[in-house]
């Protein structure tokens, strides 16, 4: 299964020189907890992403006031982007190896389409070990059953 079948392809983005305390407005009215930052001299390919905890951390947090720091300096980047042909475990895969939760989709000319997280992928992770769990389980009675019917087939003779 390709991450283009889970991303949510509506996605708040916010300019890299916006304040932050724009992009705290503009999560709180669009019911997000981060933003793609773009650039809009490239084409508003994905620059960065900022997160309500980046707000709350490295700004609120060290007594910076966020009228008087933009996005681009608090945003993380380099930006993990996932292309959207990209398969769910390379998506994870990637978001795991820099300790994201959250990825920008892109297309094959890296132009942002949507975002993807945990929350996303949370749900397809649980079906499919659930269906472990299944296979694990019928294995084990057939196992069982085969083992009953040699039983059997031994002393019936």
């Amino acid at each position: 299964m390709t991450i283009g079948s889970l991303y949510t392809k509506s996605v708040a983005t916010v300019r890299r020189d916006a304040s932050v305390e724009e992009a705290a407005r503009l999560m709180r009215e669009q019911h997000v907890g981060a933003l793609v930052v773009v650039d809009p001299a490239d084409s508003g390919a994905p620059a960065g992403v900022i997160t309500d905890r980046d707000i709350a951390i490295e700004a609120v947090g060290q007594g910076i006031a966020p009228a008087t720091v933009d996005v681009g300096s608090l945003m993380s980047s380099p930006v993990v982007t996932v292309r959207e042909e990209a398969g769910v475990l390379e998506a994870l895969s990637k978001m795991a190896a820099r300790g994201v939760r959250r990825a920008p989709i892109v297309d094959r000319n890296g132009q942002l389409k949507g975002l993807t997280s945990i929350d996303d992928l949370l749900p397809l992770i649980a079906q499919e070990l659930a269906r472990i769990s299944v296979l694990i389980n019928r294995e084990q009675r057939t196992e069982v059953l085969k083992t009953e019917d040699l039983f059997r087939d031994e002393f019936a003779t």
